[in-house]
């Protein structure tokens, strides 16, 4: 479930909306004011890893190559690279 970031056009206050589907996106209100005039904002978002990979490095490293391993796609992991 996707949270959206919007700017009310009448108060001026950032609020966020949680839409549990695609079909309530119409009906975003501000939480302030009430109004329906409203723009969307461009968020950012914050990927996380657990602290286990880098406390023991990534199934890639041996430990003795010297060469730091950062799990995930950093460390060739996902397939893409």
């Amino acid at each position: 479930m996707p949270i959206f970031e919007y700017k009310c056009n009448d108060c001026n206050k950032k609020f966020e909306v949680l839409h549990k589907s695609s079909a309530n996106l119409e009906e975003v209100v501000c939480p302030d004011c009430q109004s329906k005039n409203h723009k969307k904002l461009l968020s950012s978002f914050s990927a996380s890893t657990s602290s286990s990979s880098f406390e023991s490095g990534s199934s890639c490293s041996d430990g003795n190559s010297g060469v730091p391993s950062y799990g995930g796609c950093a460390g060739g992991m996902c397939g893409l690279n």
